[in-house]
């Protein structure tokens, strides 16, 4: 009996640590694919979710911005009022749980010259940025990266 009950302490030990939280705790429970919610958060402008992808690029000064891949799109993530950062090394190709607002957004020319500039992009790829985009982003409450 105490040898199931230390197996099963040590498991959960270790399943706590297969996962790193930043911001607000959220569970890896309410997690969906982005594809499920996409069509109803243009729909509905904005909308509360937790969707689940691949990281694909963090910002390399600060973490205070991510790239995720999901099945069929690009989402970009920006964290509420900067008030948490994610590894700026080795989160890349890992996935990653996030929680908070998926809404329509247009990203200004200048929010994504400076997005470019933060990811060590040339003065020249920067120059050719001459229009706004438009479609769907994150702002993320919470963040679980997968180690």
């Amino acid at each position: 009996m105490k040898k199931s009950i230390f197996t099963i302490c040590l498991l959960a030990l270790a399943a706590c640590k297969s996962y790193e939280h930043f911001g607000e705790k959220i569970s890896i429970d309410n997690a969906v694919q982005y594809e499920s919610v996409k069509d109803r958060a243009f729909q509905e402008g904005s909308i509360v979710t937790s969707i689940e992808g691949t990281i694909l690029e963090t910002c390399p000064k600060r973490g205070c911005w991510m790239t995720m891949a999901t099945q069929t799109d690009t989402v970009f993530v920006r964290f509420r009022d900067y008030g948490f950062f994610v590894p700026t090394d080795g989160a890349e190709g890992k996935t990653a749980i996030v929680q908070g607002d998926l809404f329509v957004d247009t990203i200004s020319v200048r929010m994504l010259q400076h997005y470019a500039k933060d990811a060590g992009k040339s003065k020249e790829e920067i120059a050719k940025i001459t229009e706004p985009e438009l479609g769907l982003s994150f702002t993320a409450d919470g963040v679980i990266i997968k180690k």
